[in-house]
């Protein structure tokens, strides 16, 4: 499921710009001033279908906010609705949410006397809660005039090698990433890195989305900066670098995972640890080199 990504510097920043206090947001949100400082501080992530009321609260449109990478799933629309899995016994007229539950886990499909019911609740059409159900069925079903490039990008980005566009090398990526990771933290980060203002946060969501489709060396240098991968990875055409790069965002995720275990489940020392990922920043940094040569 494509969850909305939560950043909870945004949250701060957002309430902060209104003026609004905590207090006043958990009040419009329905929970106590000590959650919405829980959220704010990364201590804890809101349930999603509480983000749509947290975004009003501080006078921000849910996309804006709360962007999502991919399209939506029916616990997607449920959730922007506003409503739990609970909630939704109402909507059916049914004991249990079980129908709902088993459609939105791919075990069953909505009956039709519930999809009007649902649509309607959800602000959409039959025919978008119909293509949502899919997705939870594993189906990648586009949106109607969705453009090919975002098309390519989505299917790019689930593919074991990596992806011929620069929208799915991007997507590629942040599918890798340990946590959600929004547009606006990574302009701000790709700059911070760079040192020069290069990115935006528009800018990122339009190659992210395949709108824009090619970047100079510069906003490719700091894209990659942001996404901790070399520049090679956007600019290189050649399989076997591509391979490379694609079997190093492998490695380098396996040895945080290991690392965040302590290494202990995996048999690993924390020095064999340390060794690893020296490597993988030596073989990065050696990436780099190459790319600046070149370019």
């Amino acid at each position: 499921m494509p969850a909305r990504l939560f950043d909870a510097q945004a949250l701060l920043l957002a309430r902060r710009d209104e003026n609004r206090k905590q207090s006043d947001v958990a009040t419009e949100v329905g929970v106590s001033a000590a959650r919405v400082s829980a959220w704010e501080t990364g201590r804890s992530v809101p349930d999603p279908e509480k983000l749509p009321r947290l975004a009003a609260a501080v006078r921000r449109d849910l996309d804006t906010l709360f962007p999502r990478n991919g399209r939506p799933d029916l616990a997607d629309l449920r959730a922007d609705a506003g409503y739990s899995q609970s909630a939704t016994r109402a909507l059916t007229g049914t004991r249990t949410p079980g129908p709902v539950a088993a459609a939105e886990n791919g075990q069953r499909r909505l009956s039709k006397e519930y999809e009007q019911r649902l649509a309607d609740a959800y602000g959409v059409s039959v025919d978008a809660l119909r293509r949502a159900q899919e997705r939870s069925f594993g189906h990648d079903v586009p949106e109607p005039g969705e453009s090919s490039a975002a098309k390519t990008a989505s299917a790019d980005s689930g593919s074991g090698v990596l992806p011929a566009t620069l929208a799915g090398k991007i997507t590629y990526v942040l599918d890798r990433m340990p946590a959600p990771v929004t547009d606006a933290a990574l302009a701000a980060r790709g700059n911070d890195l760079v040192g020069a203002e290069v990115l935006t946060e528009d800018l990122v969501h339009d190659l992210r989305t395949g709108v824009v489709t090619s970047a100079s060396d510069e906003v490719l240098r700091a894209l990659a900066e942001a996404l901790d991968t070399t520049p090679l990875m956007f600019r290189s055409h050649d399989a076997g670098v591509e391979r490379v790069i694609a079997e190093t965002l492998v490695l380098r995720n396996q040895v945080a995972a290991i690392a965040a275990r302590g290494g202990a489940e995996a048999g690993l020392s924390a020095e064999l640890l340390a060794f690893i990922s020296k490597e993988v920043s030596n073989a990065r940094r050696e990436a780099l080199a190459s790319y600046d040569h070149e370019g």
